[in-house]
């Protein structure tokens, strides 16, 4: 018994040593205004919090006597000491910096003193980058996205019920909050392990905020690249900073006993890619202290109209670490009227973290199946930043509402509507008949969509309907039957898809069809249905090529270790040559008729190859260099990495398996990366491919190798695509060798246009290259203009050093 009054009386007085108070308040100015996103702080540690957007802070304490520091960007920054045996409330009234030039001597015609600071700051550029090798902290991040207005329906969807505003469809459309261990390692490397998460109105949803998307580094030369804009922006403090700003110096204080510069960056051209706004540099050391610059349209941003970023540095051993960030956007886009905010606390810096062998395995965030379970209690007692009112109410609405949208009674009278039959909607976007509290759906294509024209088959529809049943974590199966009757030829061919995706984690699925159809010569394609069909009737021209197929499919795909894919496939098939069975177009031309439906011989209706049966087995491995991915309960992620991708494969053709025809071998690798950053200079990709058939034995026209090719106008964009090349000629059962290289400059030279640079256009270059025993040093060569997802070129096409064509070429990537 006394043993355990004593273990009693030992807990009581550590519970009591542990106890921990709240200090609260409101930070206001000298006019009596709240100061948004102000710091408080711990003195001389990196233990705090933020302000809210009106001023409201709360951060909790051990008991005893603490020194905090009150701090805002334009405000002198405040020390106060409480001494905590309850909680209690203090209110701080900041008053405005006084940056003073007195101690400064600016002559007439002189440069302007900030330029030499920046100087100094750009030669410390690097060795303050490259400091802090590794270190870990705790993050705290929250997101509020508002709409500030809003046309009343959008593509006849009533905007105030979709997005559950207010009459005046205005409200937050997106509030979150997550907390983070987050580590780092120089260069790149990044592990962050989310604690907790909420997002308002998704009870079963993951915050996406992740820490490394708010860290900001000005000692690169090159910010946000490929993110806001495909270019990036140059830094104030880059290597090449003084070609693109001016500087203006416009006062020194003393803070913490370090002279503190304050410098205006201006552009030098009004719509370089540039910042503007105000930075802070510590005198003698040449570090950053403070940012607030912004970015406008001017600057070349998408989708936003302007970005205020808003860092607070802290000395962490003698090492300024960033303890505050904050992005503030505004826009408009297609009428909607957005504003919000990003915030990330950043805490309890370890600058010697020794973090063990493989840490840092590509693994960029991990969010663990309790992220969101916390309680409103756990959020009421370790949320750092105070809610405001509105976000308040939002949390209750809209939580409460998805509780409500999660009961079968509220699904089934949605689905009820939403399931109503119209001939209309099947015709135009096809018919859903949907079941999400038991998470089944059935679709059906759009009639429309579905029907089609080519010389084969004269005028006849492709339709399937889809059934697709999900479990959790992201796990599902789907079936698809699908019939195909084409009017001329009189053959009705049918087809059933089934897979099943059941490890998200591995990224693993096994599939299988099997059945009937009429399928392009060219494996990789040639022209869209809608395409030939417009081809062929008004022009009376007919591009694609076909052949009959029976077919039984199995195939299975895994991911073996972290960005390696495998995947295995067997294919039996029962292949036919087919013929012209319709003339009919709209316009008869007199100087052009149908070819027939052998590519080789246009003129006459001669069989490509006999019918024959093959059994076949392919095996692929792919694997991307340096693959990032975010883990979640319900799969894995991958991030676009910044190496190349790298795929080997290996294809067999067995004789006398299953009365098989076939005898061949077939290897391929390819290299492939998209949107490779150069800075200012846009972003290039590319794709380079060899392989070779080591056995031919016996094969057939479909058994080849093809190549995406192209004659029509306007196509679907692709990198694999050689925008000149026929679609079948080429095609080999030998080897061959080709490359694709794009490079767009992301408005680099017509941004230097001011009749063209409000248009936002990139002007793009680009070429492709294919030696075979069929086509040696085929080449092709473009150059074009792109905005979003048009895109519009004019070309020319080699044989060896013989033009073969030119022309334009309009696409699309809807």
């Amino acid at each position: 018994m006394i043993r355990i009054c004593a273990l009693l009386l030992f807990c009581g007085l550590a519970n009591f040593a542990l106890a921990q108070h709240i200090v609260s308040g409101t930070i206001k100015d000298s006019s009596g205004q709240p100061v948004p996103f102000a710091s408080v702080y711990l003195k001389n540690t990196t233990t705090g919090t933020s302000a809210n957007v009106d001023g409201k802070y709360a951060i909790k304490l051990k008991k005893g006597e603490h020194t905090l520091s009150f701090r805002a960007i334009g405000y002198k920054q405040q020390e106060h000491i409480v001494n905590l045996s309850a909680d209690i409330s203090l209110d701080v009234k900041l008053s405005s910096e006084s940056y003073t030039l007195d101690n400064v001597n600016i002559r007439a015609n002189a440069e302007d003193p900030a330029f030499e600071i920046i100087r100094k700051t750009i030669k410390q550029r690097k060795a303050h980058l490259n400091e802090v090798n590794e270190f870990s902290c705790d993050v705290y991040i929250k997101g509020v996205q508002r709409l500030k207005g809003a046309p009343k329906k959008f593509f006849g969807q009533d905007i105030q019920k979709v997005l559950e505003l207010d009459t005046n469809r205005k409200g937050i459309i997106y509030l979150s909050e997550s907390q983070s261990k987050f580590n780092f390692r120089r260069p790149n490397d990044v592990h962050e392990e989310m604690i907790s998460s909420k997002v308002a109105g998704r009870n079963n949803a993951f915050s996406f905020n992740k820490a490394s998307d708010l860290i900001i580094n000005f000692y690169d030369n090159y910010l946000l690249e490929n993110k806001l804009s495909a270019r990036g922006f140059v830094s104030p403090i880059a290597d090449n900073a003084l070609f693109y700003y001016k500087y203006k110096l416009l006062g020194e204080s003393k803070e913490n006993g370090e002279v503190i510069h304050k410098i205006q960056v201006i552009p030098r051209r009004e719509n370089d890619p540039v910042f503007r706004g105000i930075i802070y540099i510590i005198d003698d050391s040449w570090r950053i202290y403070n940012t607030d610059v912004y970015l406008t349209k001017n600057s070349g941003i998408n989708f936003i109209d302007t970005l205020n970023i808003n860092q607070q540095f802290t000395k962490v051993e003698n090492i300024y670490m960033p303890t505050t960030i904050n992005f503030q956007f505004a826009g408009n886009v297609l009428g909607f009227k957005i504003a919000g905010y990003f915030v990330g606390i950043y805490s309890n810096y370890n600058l010697d973290p020794k973090f063990p062998k493989n840490f840092f395995n590509g693994e960029i965030l991990k969010i663990t199946e309790m992220v969101n379970k916390k309680d409103s209690t756990f959020w009421t007692n370790n949320r750092p930043i105070p809610l405001t009112l509105d976000e308040k109410i939002n949390y209750v609405k809209k939580d409460s509402v998805a509780k409500l949208k999660e009961s079968k009674k509220y699904l089934d009278s949605i689905e009820n509507d939403n399931n109503k039959f119209g001939i209309v909607k099947l015709l135009l976007r096809g018919y859903s008949k949907n079941d999400r509290y038991d998470k089944q759906y059935l679709s059906f294509d759009p009639v429309l969509k579905s029907l089609f024209y080519n010389t084969v088959e004269g005028f006849g529809i492709k339709y399937g309907v889809t059934y697709r049943k999900e479990f959790e974590n992201r796990r599902m199966y789907s079936i698809r039957p699908e019939f195909r009757y084409g009017f001329a030829n009189q053959k009705l061919t049918g087809s059933l898809t089934g897979s099943y995706y059941y490890n998200p984690l591995k990224r693993a699925s096994i599939g299988a069809s099997f059945g009937n159809g009429i399928f392009d010569l060219n494996n990789l394609g040639s022209m869209t249905a809608l395409g030939n069909t417009i081809n062929s009737l008004i022009y009376e021209k007919n591009f694609p090529k076909f052949y009959y197929k029976s077919f039984i499919n199995l195939n299975t795909t895994r991911e073996l270790a972290t960005g390696l894919q495998g995947s295995l496939s067997a294919d039996y098939t029962h292949n036919k040559t087919l013929t012209n069975n319709s003339s009919f177009s709209f316009f008869d031309a007199k100087d052009r008729e149908f070819t027939s439906n052998n590519p080789f011989t246009p003129n006459s209706e001669t069989p490509l190859f006999p019918t024959y049966n093959s059994f076949s087995a392919t095996a692929s491995l792919t694997y991307t260099i340096g693959q990032k991915y975010i883990t979640r309960p319900d799969g894995k992620f991958y991030t676009e990495s910044q190496f190349p991708r790298i795929t080997v494969l290996y294809k067999k053709g067995f004789k006398n398996v299953l009365n098989s025809d076939v005898d061949y071998d077939f290897i391929k690798a390819e290299v492939y990366q998209d949107r490779i950053g150069l800075g200012l200079w846009g972003y290039t990709s590319f794709l380079v491919g060899a392989g070779k058939f080591i056995n031919n034995e016996k094969m057939f026209y479909p058994d080849f190798k093809h190549f995406a090719g192209n004659i029509s106008t306007i196509f679907p964009p692709n990198l694999r695509k050689f925008q000149y090349l026929d679609f079948y000629q080429f095609s080999t059962n030998q080897q061959y060798f080709e490359a694709h290289l794009e490079h767009n400059f992301a408005g680099f030279f017509l941004n230097k246009l001011p009749l063209l640079r409000k248009a936002k256009l990139e002007e793009f270059i680009g070429g492709g290259y294919l030696s075979s025993p069929e086509k040696r040093n085929y080449k092709e060569f473009y150059l074009g203009l792109q905005r979003l997802v048009l895109r519009a070129s004019y070309g020319f096409a080699y044989d060896g050093a013989k033009k073969l064509t030119q022309g334009f070429r309009i696409s699309y990537g809807f």
